[in-house]
């Protein structure tokens, strides 16, 4: 007669170890053992990115003992704006796993539009920028509907766009080739001296910080409930304070200079509230599905023709605000506008922040940690006085390192089933 195996006691050990296993993750070693494993499985997320720009910061730093210096980063904050709004609206269209190639050429043609409708014609500023990115909303709509009536791939659509768009610029300017922009008005100010008070910084940062650790708590108190581990609230709020007055370090050191610029406060405000879209909506969730396997989000239910127009309106809305504060910035609107490496720039800063190119993964910050880095490797050139080959090519160096790790990533999350 045959024996019958008891199992019944393995059961209960592990669930007593899972137990423990829940209850330390609250600690240091719990902390860094989950990391570890977040590491070894793909998920890398700002990790990469943020290694590069210290890499940069401390050579450029030692090279030349400026460019750390609070005028020169006042000065990249400016400049790293036009281009980083451009860059997120990349980022929306990575997400759903498509591309738009004409996002430089749309904001040249913001920038133009808005140079005619406000000098030329005589509009109101507020009137000008409004058509501007109305003109944007009807251009990516455009390509939505090629897309989703008839196939047309978002590369040949926006392409196509590019260069149509870039004919329309230069035809609005006409022989003139360029407009320039009141000084003293307020757009210009504001793209090029308008800097917070010291105490308005102060304030947002600790606003920021406080809606960090709010934002946290929630969803710890979500997983709670549902009976998954989560940070205590100790643990939380530590982490927001520590967060908050490294931040605040940042304004000081700042304001030591002229202060942090109003378009780049625009610029963050953007990526924050793009970020709780992507992240706590049911859209966001949705462009997410998308992007990683089409067919399995149209039949759980979502329509995908609607989120695919709603990422090509976003990145087109995106890059005629990009244009706009470009113009602003420059005091000018010109044929050169969204020309050069101004396309290039913006989806290399998607890339090299973070956000896959094969769709399904990114996040809102990877356009304002990409083009941190982008603007870096141009200012610390510039301070050193070398070529602009050599920003070409390190860029180009960087983009590429970008995108292995990129795949590497992918490859070991599909391989431990996180894909």
């Amino acid at each position: 007669m045959m024996k019958t195996i008891q199992n019944e006691p393995a059961a209960p050990a592990l669930l007593d170890r899972r137990d423990e296993r829940v209850r330390h993750d609250d600690s240091l070693a719990g902390s860094v053992r989950a990391f570890w494993d977040r590491i070894r499985s793909g998920d890398l997320g700002s990790l990469p990115v943020i290694v590069g720009l210290a890499i940069i910061w401390t050579v450029f730093q030692a090279l030349n003992p400026v460019f750390l210096s609070s005028a020169n980063l006042v000065n990249m904050l400016f400049d790293c704006s036009t281009v980083g709004v451009i860059s997120l609206g990349i980022v929306c269209i990575l997400i759903v796993g498509e591309i738009d190639l004409s996002v430089g050429s749309v904001s040249g043609f913001a920038s133009a539009l808005t140079g005619v409708f406000w000098v030329s014609q005589g509009w109101p500023v507020v009137l000008a920028v409004l058509a501007a990115m109305i003109i944007g909303v009807l251009i990516g709509s455009l390509y939505a509907f090629l897309f989703n009536r008839f196939g047309m791939p978002s590369f040949v659509s926006t392409l196509s766009g590019l260069l149509a768009v870039l004919g329309l610029q230069l035809y609005i300017l006409g022989a003139t080739g360029s407009i320039n922009l009141p000084y003293g008005s307020w757009l210009v100010n504001f793209g090029q001296i308008m800097v917070m008070p010291d105490p308005v910084a102060y304030l947002l940062v600790a606003v920021a910080g406080f809606a960090f650790f709010f934002a946290s708590y929630r969803t710890a108190a979500r997983r709670r409930a549902a009976g998954l581990s989560s940070k205590s609230a100790g643990g939380l709020l530590l982490r927001a304070v520590i967060i908050t007055l490294a931040l605040e370090a940042v304004a000081f050191y700042l304001n030591q200079s002229r202060g942090i610029p109003w378009m780049f406060g625009l610029f963050v405000g953007l990526v924050a509230a793009i970020n709780y879209a992507l992240t706590r909506t049911k859209w966001g969730r949705s462009m997410h599905a998308v992007g990683g396997n089409r067919e399995a989000a149209r039949r759980s239910g979502i329509n995908v023709s609607r989120i695919y127009a709603s990422a090509f309106v976003m990145c087109a809305l995106l890059a005629a605000t990009g244009g706009v504060l470009s113009a602003a910035r420059l005091a000018t609107a010109s044929q050169q506008a969204g020309t050069g490496d101004v396309n290039l720039n913006a989806i290399a800063a998607a890339v090299i922040g973070g956000t896959s190119l094969f769709g399904g993964r990114g996040s809102a910050y990877s356009a304002l940690l990409g083009i941190i880095v982008i603007q870096s490797i141009a200012s610390g050139l510039t301070l050193l006085d070398l070529s602009s080959s050599l920003r070409y090519m390190i860029t180009g160096a960087v983009l590429a390192v970008a995108v292995i790790v990129d795949s590497l990533a992918r490859r070991s999350r599909i391989s431990h089933g996180r894909a």
